[in-house]
């Protein structure tokens, strides 16, 4: 629970963290089930091996994307509690990625995705997965328009291939404004890419409020109860003044 309120704390420093960098529009659809269930196996096969969701469980998640814990165990789940045994359907997303290596292999601990897309915005998300490009001077030769210096490996490179960054026309790299890059040759069309990418941060906004899609379904019946209700109190109104506007 501190960890929770301390990341709820963060999230204008995070925002604002996140700089003026160009920002593509993430068409993010919470309704879209296909796309939150594709965007969990991404985030499963790809994410958790280093980064956690600790405030997410797979059962919870299964239930609201309409997964069975059957699918749950033998399709989504690959990590292991401290213990080495696979990790329940009932148990916290959580990596089994040990801190100590984690903060020698990468400088420091991959945080946790759980609030991610609520601290920093979709639309930073999805830019953030399109926005690697080849860069040598960088532990893992590879950075971000979005996340200057960043410290992680491009994980989805074979889907998208290594972007590059454009020179400009004097022939020397753009360093201000927009970064503009050259596509690589990926397993993946720009298009296909753009669809995963799409689908991983949809489930990461999903993740980040899971009771959203509740609250927006509740607040559409509690609209249509308020309008009826008012509808009602009208013709109340009417009935009782009527003897007294007469």
């Amino acid at each position: 629970m501190k960890k929770l309120i301390l990341s709820l704390l963060l999230l204008p420093v995070m925002s604002f963290a996140s700089g003026h960098a160009h920002l593509d529009h993430a068409d993010v659809d919470l309704n879209d089930k296909a796309s939150l269930q594709r965007g969990l196996k991404y985030v499963a096969n790809y994410c958790l091996g280093c980064h956690s969701m600790a405030y997410s469980r797979y059962n919870r998640v299964g239930r609201d994307l309409g997964i069975s814990d059957e699918l749950m165990k033998t399709q989504i789940i690959n990590t292991r509690d401290e213990a080495g045994e696979p990790s329940k359907v009932g148990s916290l997303m959580k990596t089994t990625m040990d801190k100590r290596y984690a903060k020698e292999a990468f400088g420091t601990v991959p945080p946790d995705l759980s609030v991610t897309a609520r601290s920093r915005g979709s639309d930073w998300v999805y830019s953030y997965l399109r926005g690697f490009y080849l860069d040598d001077s960088r532990p893992f030769g590879v950075n971000n328009t979005v996340f200057p210096e960043v410290g992680m490996p491009h994980v989805l490179w074979r889907m998208q291939g290594f972007q590059t960054k454009k020179a400009s026309h004097d022939g020397h790299k753009e360093d201000h404004g927009k970064i503009e890059l050259e596509a690589g040759k990926g397993t993946m069309s720009a298009q296909e890419y753009d669809q995963v990418v799409l689908d991983i941060t949809n489930f990461l906004t999903y993740v980040s409020e899971p009771a959203k899609m509740k609250r927006q379904q509740l607040g559409i019946w509690v609209m249509l109860f308020l309008a009826a209700f008012t509808f009602i109190s009208y013709l109340l109104k009417k009935e009782y003044w009527k003897d007294v506007e007469h």
